[in-house]
């Protein structure tokens, strides 16, 4: 679900976004489903929805992943829209999101996030710089996210919601939801989740598709519309999914299912 745009997080969409602390390892990060105490990592991106509680800061990377996720794509914007040049465009948008990934090699933190960045970023300045138009910096985007929205739909039709998979995943939980004669609410649960993320990833193509195909005068407004549509949308929309799995309706669903043995 991170949104998976790699461009504009650490996504995505299903994100694997982990900046993480810089005083903690990976292995401080708490067990799925737990949640974080004083000595541990917080649960980041997409595995928020693991943890017993949310937060905006840890589903967006923190302070460092919101950086590290829209720096690269405001520098192309700004220096685009000033001086109408692609090619110092896409240096100055690549540099940045080389410097994150640097940056972080050099503090010995996880790569994760910084390197998603780097990896969508030079996607679109890879594709940009051959076509020579500026708006193709975005087109990697649109992409992913209609290969999200498509998946997600298709994933609920085959009556193996996304969102249900990912969190089982995530929880370390058996999928026995998807047969189980008494898990018919959870099953709704995850695909009215699902239908949620379909919905976000078809809201970013029926705004930011218009605005490209208008071409290069439009990069300004493409640019600000991925950011703004970008990770705040990609919080709302985990924060809108934790509340219909992380809610107590939805863990005691969870409990009837896997009831705790007998001591």
């Amino acid at each position: 679900m991170s949104g998976p745009d790699a461009s504009e997080r650490g996504t995505s969409g299903p994100d694997a976004s982990e900046p993480g602390r810089a005083q903690a390892p990976d292995s401080a990060e708490p067990a799925a489903g737990r949640p974080a105490g004083p000595g541990d990592a917080p649960l980041r991106g997409v595995r928020v929805l693991a943890g017993d509680e949310f937060s905006f800061a840890d589903a967006i990377g923190g302070v460092r992943g919101l950086v590290e996720s829209t720096l690269p794509g405001l520098v192309f914007v700004v220096v685009f829209v000033l001086i109408h040049e692609l090619m110092p465009a896409l240096v100055a948008s690549a540099g940045v999101a080389v410097v994150a990934v640097v940056v972080r090699l050099v503090q010995r933190t996880p790569i994760t996030q910084a390197f998603s960045g780097v990896l969508g970023v030079g996607i679109g300045v890879v594709w940009a710089s051959l076509t020579g138009e500026a708006e193709n910096f975005y087109a990697w985007g649109l992409w992913v996210n209609a290969a999200w929205c498509v998946g997600a739909a298709a994933s609920i039709l085959a009556g193996r919601p996304a969102v249900g998979v990912i969190v089982s995943m995530l929880r370390s939980e058996p999928m026995t939801w998807r047969t189980d004669p008494d898990a018919g609410h959870l099953r709704r649960r995850y695909t009215w989740a699902t239908w949620l993320w379909a919905a976000l990833f078809g809201a970013r193509l029926a705004v930011q598709v218009p605005i490209y195909l208008q071409g290069s005068d439009a990069v300004g407004w493409l640019g600000t519309a991925k950011l703004v549509m970008g990770l705040p949308l990609f919080a709302l929309g985990l924060w809108i999914t934790w509340l219909l799995l992380g809610s107590r309706g939805a863990r005691a669903e969870h409990q009837d299912l896997h009831p705790t043995p007998p001591r």
